[in-house]
């Protein structure tokens, strides 16, 4: 049986791109289009999460995304 696909790799794949292609651009335009990945797979991140991965993706520090199921 293959295992389904997790409904986050949608995110973590939009996730590296941004960190790919946003390296150095302001965080204040990277939040909305992490914003709009995580609502596309249903994820909850706070303003907060979504600040400090901005944060990451704008400064090219390494980030490693954790994703907490409750």
């Amino acid at each position: 049986m293959t295992p389904k696909p997790s409904l986050y790799r949608g995110y973590e794949d939009e996730f590296a791109q941004l960190a790919a292609t946003h390296q150095g651009r302001p965080a204040a335009t990277v939040v909305p289009l992490l914003r709009r990945a995580a609502d596309r797979v249903l994820l909850e991140f706070t303003e907060a999460d979504l600040q400090e991965q901005a944060a990451a993706i704008s400064s090219g520090a390494p980030y490693g995304l954790r994703v907490t199921v409750s």
